[in-house]
Order: C-alpha cells, then structure tokens, then sequence
C-alpha cells in the first residue's frame, strides 16, 4: 500500500506463471491456451469475482474501498484483461462480446499483448473511455513460441484508444518482462530503476484521474527525464476545478 492505495493482485489459473513450469515440450500448447479467447474471457470473470468479494459487506476491507476509485491494471495477458473490464470487445455472430466491469474508473495498461486475430484494433478499443495510461519500452517485443508482437503494437493500442483521457509512457531499453518481478540477466542498473518508475508515475496518474492534479505528473517526467523516451503528457483537466480544489 502506498499513498491510501492497495494493490489486489487475482490468480489466474492457467495462465498464470505455472505456464513456464512442467514439460517443455509442452510449453507451445500453454502459452496457445493462455492466448485463448476464452482464456481471456476467464481472466476478466477471475477479477470481478475477486472484486465482488472485497465489496461484500462482511468483506474486512469492505468500508476501507473508495468505489469511485477502483482502478484495473495488468501487464501483458493481464493488460488486455484490464482493457477488456474496461470496454474492449470483439464481434462474435455479429453481436459485440463485452465483459466490461463497470466498476472500473481508470485503467493500468502495460506491454498490453495484441487481441490476436483481430485486425480492426480501433474497432476493438472503441469503448474504452476511462482514464488510461500505457507503459511501454523501446524494446517491448515480445517473442514467445508462436506468437510475435513488436514494440509499435503497444502504440497501436495506445493511439486506437479514442478517449482523449490517456498517457503513454515509453522507457527508453527494456525487453517486454522488465516490469515484472522475474530478474533480468544484465538488467542492471535499468531494471529496478523501471520498476521504481512505473510504480510512482501510477500514483501520479491517479492523481491526475482522481483529483485533475497533473503536477505530480510533470515532477515525475522531469525526474525520471533520462531513462525516458516519451514522457506522458497530462490530459486536459478542467483548470478551474483545479484552481478550487488547490484553495481548500
């Protein structure tokens, strides 16, 4: 916790990390199922589901949740869950497939994985309208058996996306897993330093979502300048609901 705000981390079985364990021979059809349609589709009920539990009234942290301010956030796969809770959909039969949790207020998109098969992406992302921002590296490739995806895809996503309440933050070096919590072999010193980062540019972004402050956001990309290859740029916020808030 940090700043009044938790970190829920849900379980995803079967395409959680026990995808890297067992028989590699087998690894090929893990990852092919953890891309799944229908793999997607349960990570996004394993997060309501766990949502649903924190709000019960026999929750302990039932009183402690500001329901104004639930926010998703997920890396790779989790990425697109947390763009898929918060509006993205496919047409399925000719009928459009949502499983869009509108309990969401802001989103934490980062090296969001392409929606494979699908070759409209603004289509897909058309109704994604809260407050987001993307994380992403000049080097966010991702190479996995039978799947490839370059670093521009996650601009793509970024730049499909058509509410003007969004940022993008571009690190300058950093394979697609920097911001996980696995070690990277000769990651040092860009490695933690990400990490660092990401994790205090997100409470600048809520602060911004949540209070229309943009300046604890133009401090961090001036602080962290160096290691930066695009900065986020703060998104139009009423200046005088600002202006208010900063006399009270």
């Amino acid at each position: 916790m940090a700043r009044g705000t938790a970190n829920v981390p849900i379980q995803h079985a079967g395409s959680d990390e026990t995808l890297w364990q067992g028989s590699p021979l087998l690894l090929l059809d893990r990852l092919s199922g953890a891309a799944d349609e229908r793999e997607a589709i349960e990570r996004t009920r394993d997060v309501s589901f766990g949502l649903d539990r924190l709000l019960r009234r026999d929750s302990p942290v039932h009183a402690a949740i500001d329901r104004k301010r639930i926010v998703a956030a997920g890396h790779s796969f989790g990425a697109n869950t947390t763009l898929i809770l918060t509006g993205a959909q496919v047409i399925r039969d000719g009928k459009p497939l949502s499983f869009r949790d509108p309990r969401f207020t802001a989103s934490i998109v980062i090296s969001a994985s392409p929606f494979y098969g699908e070759t409209d992406l603004a289509a897909v992302l058309a109704a994604v309208d809260v407050p987001t921002l993307h994380f992403t590296t000049t080097e966010d490739t991702i190479r996995i058996p039978g799947r490839y995806s370059p670093a521009q895809d996650r601009i793509d996503a970024y730049a499909a996306i058509p509410t003007p309440r969004k940022a993008l933050v571009v690190f300058q070096g950093g394979p697609h897993n920097v911001f996980t919590k696995r070690s990277l072999r000769n990651g040092w010193p860009l490695n933690p330093l990400v990490k660092r980062a990401t994790a205090e540019v997100g409470l600048t972004f809520l602060d911004l979502a949540h209070k229309s402050d943009p300046a604890p956001l133009e401090d961090w990309s001036e602080t962290w300048k160096p290691i930066l290859a695009a900065a986020p740029t703060p998104f139009q916020v009423d200046p005088r609901r600002w202006a208010r808030k900063r006399r009270i």
